[in-house]
């Protein structure tokens, strides 16, 4: 899946022509499924740049599900490919299901012969899982979670049945991939279980995150955005190889631990591994989870792809590699 989406930030690159050949491969070529997890606005302009560019530069079939009616394609698209062919177009379908049991209902679908025919879909899109799955004001509601695993699972697995037919009808043929989006409902310094969920079952997660840099303010009116291309799993947990850096258990006043030391990719952060006694720190700069493991994490684990998008006032979006 990354493939798509990296085609779509490099077709949309800013830089010069010279500087586009910096290398953006995907993190994982075998990887046929991605969430991109934040603003659900901005995603779904996301979403539907994948789907026009599989359909226009790629000639795939592409399935795309909302609760939201699309009415207009984002700008950038109109006005960076005024020659975009209607018959491209075409090669993507819009499916609207109003709750999650129309969407399983919607998906479980594709496994019929009458709705692959005469080509199944090498693309499927679904915009919003949380419209789906998650209770106003982000309440946890009882079966949620396994309503996620259960729609989840169901994705995957239709996604490898259309990759079996696609093989079937033209051998060699790439993979059936799966995006889908998620805005999180629980606030950002608590653990959200759906997303948890989700997780277990997309292979690639694209994290949008608000970059607020003195760069991005340069920019001037522009808003900017990081994007984190990772297989290793979500932001918060990144910097440890089995859980983030809690205040409880990251590093005691008897043995703090130093900044420079606190969170790694290669140690978590543990007693045993970054803390010592001769490198202690105050209780106030130890790793706690909104200095060292947000800022500390910033040095994502080696693979991962790190983009910054631009997105202007009248709708035009611009990435680069960074």
């Amino acid at each position: 899946m990354t493939d798509i989406l990296t085609l779509v930030f490099r077709t949309f690159m800013s830089q010069p022509a010279e500087q586009q050949q910096r290398s953006a491969s995907p993190l994982s070529p075998g990887s046929s499924s991605l969430l991109l997890a934040g603003d659900p606005d901005t995603s779904r302009s996301l979403l539907l740049l994948a789907a026009v560019t599989a359909a226009a530069e790629s000639g795939l079939r592409v399935l795309f599900f909302s609760r939201n009616h699309i009415q207009s394609l984002p700008p950038c698209l109109t006005r960076r490919s005024p020659n975009l062919s209607p018959d491209s177009l075409k090669k993507i379908q819009f499916l609207y299901p109003r709750t999650v049991e129309e969407l399983l209902q919607q998906v479980a679908g594709l496994h019929q012969p009458s709705n692959t025919s005469p080509s199944p879909p090498s693309l499927v899109i679904v915009d919003g899982l949380e419209g789906f799955l998650s209770a106003p004001a982000g309440v946890l509601q009882p079966g949620e979670t396994s309503s996620a695993a259960h729609l989840s699972a169901l994705l995957c697995d239709t996604a490898s049945f259309l990759t079996r037919l696609l093989e079937e009808r033209r051998p060699g043929s790439a993979p059936c991939r799966l995006l889908a989006s998620f805005q999180s409902q629980v606030e950002a310094s608590a653990t959200d279980p759906v997303l948890e969920v989700l997780q277990r079952y997309f292979q690639v997660r694209c994290t949008l995150e608000p970059d607020r840099s003195c760069g991005a303010a340069a920019a001037g009116r522009k808003e900017a955005w990081h994007l984190y291309l990772s297989g290793t799993g979500p932001t918060e947990t990144s910097c440890s190889t089995e859980a983030s850096c809690p205040t409880e258990t990251s590093c005691s006043t008897e043995a703090s631990c130093s900044t420079e030391a606190s969170c790694s990719t290669e140690a978590s952060c543990s007693t045993e591994t970054s803390c010592s006694t001769e490198a202690s720190c105050s209780t106030e700069a130890s790793c706690s989870t909104e200095a060292s493991c947000s800022r500390r994490c910033g040095d994502r684990p080696a693979g991962t792809q790190k983009w910054q998008l631009l997105l202007s006032p009248d709708g035009l979006m611009e990435f680069k590699l960074v």
